[in-house]
Order: C-alpha cells, then structure tokens, then sequence
C-alpha cells in the first residue's frame, strides 16, 4: 500500500505538500524515500538514499520520534527545492555533480563563515573522487543547518561559544 499519495498529476512548479496525503499522519525515512522519488525533486539527479532521508527527518523531528508530519514535510520541502535550486545554478553541465571546489564555494555563499580546515573536512565527507554528487550536497545542507541549529540553540549570547556535556554532544551528532 502506498504510503504517500499523489492526489492529481503535477509539475514540477506545483507545491507538492498540498496534494500530498500522509496516511498515518507521519512518515518513517523509507516512506520519505518513496514519497521523494514519487515527487520527482530530485529531478534527473538519483534518488535520495535511505540515510540521507533519516538525516532530513532528524533535521526537523523536534519530538524525537523519528518520523516527520506534514508541517515540518513543508518546511523540508522549501529547504529541498531551495537546496536543488542552489546545485542546479552550480551543476551547469547538468551530471549530478560538481567539483569539490565549487562545494565550499556554496556553503559560503550560504552564509556559513568556516574555517578553511573545517571546508576540507566537509569536502573530504561529501565528495566521490574530487565531485559532488547532488544527494550528498542535500546531506550536507541538511548536517549544516542541522548542526548549526543546534548550536544556536545552546550559543544564548550568541558569541559562537557553548559547553556542552558528552551526553548532549553525542545525541545531537548521532541523531544527525
């Protein structure tokens, strides 16, 4: 039984979450999946893998459920057709991937202010022999944000400073 429904044939300028139906409310990382490569936002880029769909359902499950509801499938989905529009005007040979080098070039233009030993790091995880492919640039948009979140949440002074203790470290990393 389909998990996600679409209500009437769409494009791919129409907003999705509107005819979309969860049937149980909620959606699991596997139905996320399907619901995504039903929708076609990843366009002619590969599907979305498994682990990448339960690093976007952690992004924005606040109750620690490890499902998402329709409020926050909206709010993924805005980040998602921001984050393709974003890999498409960088993708200008249209394979699905970019050089590493343009990757950090994104995050900055993000607005994200790293150091340059911290952008390695990030390019070294993401990229697949120097090119990175779209669903790990999501990956990483969404570990970014995730993250970045998490800090703030925690930076009240907002100096770019916490303490955190082990255990509040290692939930929200491993949650991620």
């Amino acid at each position: 039984m389909p998990i996600c429904i679409l209500s009437r044939v769409w494009n791919c300028k129409s907003n999705i979450h509107e005819e979309l139906q969860f049937q149980d409310g909620e959606v699991d990382a596997e139905e996320l999946q399907r619901c995504l490569t039903q929708s076609g936002i990843s366009g002619t880029y590969s599907p979305f893998s498994l682990e990448t769909c339960r690093i976007m359902i952690s992004m924005l499950d606040r109750h620690n459920t490890g499902k998402m509801g329709y409020n926050e499938f909206k709010e993924l989905w805005a980040a998602l057709s921001a984050w393709k529009h974003n890999f498409m005007l960088v993708d200008q040979d249209r394979s699905g991937t970019v050089e590493f080098h343009v990757l950090t070039q994104v995050i900055v233009a993000m607005g994200y202010r790293l150091s340059p030993q911290t952008l390695i790091a990030i390019v070294k995880r993401y990229s697949k022999n120097g090119r990175i492919f779209f669903d790990d640039y999501v990956a990483c948009c969404v570990k970014l944000r995730a993250l970045t979140d998490f800090f703030r949440r925690r930076d009240s002074m907002q100096q770019g400073i916490v303490n955190l203790v082990y255990d509040d470290f290692l939930q929200c990393t491993m949650a991620i």
